[in-house]
């Protein structure tokens, strides 16, 4: 166990995924400063109405784009090991907390869940007409490296973030990933209609 500053937000920080952050109150310039300057990392907790979740991402700064005059800056951050709040502490100007890293169970997934996963992602690649790129079906975790390249509510990312069988997390990540799909398909046959639509009304 150690002592982690924490960051909460209103998004959820998948391991391997990198995402652009704007940082700009003080206590969390304070703390984005001190992890670029020891690099070392910093926990990512998903916060709404409901609070703050117990179970988080590591995350490190990997790219600093812009520092701003008055102390502001854009900076890149990816996720690493996922991390559970043991006990919150007290002392510095943003929150803290003594976390335990949280890990997966010792059953691999099988051939079938990482098939259809990854065959749920190339399928939505291909409805977006984007490539699908150099996928390792190998990857110990490709349930968070496929969940990470897609856009997703942040309560589905959590729900991800939270379970401890690839298994499981392989299945879910391809039900995520078919109904993306489906949406994707359905808003764009109904663009396609009100365009038909529009001509024939002019």
């Amino acid at each position: 166990m150690e002592e982690l500053g924490l960051f909460p937000l209103g998004i959820v920080l998948l391991p391997t995924e990198r995402v652009p952050l704007h940082i700009f109150e003080p206590r969390y310039r304070e703390l984005i400063g001190e992890c670029i300057d020891g690099e070392h990392e910093f926990g990512l907790v998903f916060a709404d109405e409901d609070g703050v979740r117990e179970l988080g991402t590591r995350a490190r700064v990997d790219e600093v784009l812009e520092q701003f005059d008055d102390g502001r800056m854009n900076v890149v951050v990816e996720g690493g090991e996922r991390f559970s709040v043991e006990r919150l502490t007290q002392g510095r100007p943003y929150m803290t907390a003594v976390v335990a890293p949280v890990e997966d169970d010792a059953v691999d997934a099988d051939a079938e869940a990482v098939a259809r996963a990854t065959a749920s992602f190339r399928a939505l690649a291909g409805a977006a007409e984007a490539g699908a790129g150099d996928l390792d079906e190998e990857a110990e975790q490709l349930s968070f490296a496929l969940a990470a390249q897609v856009e997703l509510a942040p309560e589905m990312k959590q729900e991800l973030l939270e379970l401890r069988s690839e298994q499981k997390r392989l299945e879910l990540v391809a039900e995520m990933l078919d109904g993306v799909r489906a949406v994707l398909i359905a808003t764009r046959e109904l663009g396609e209609r009100a365009k038909k639509n529009g001509s024939r009304l002019t």
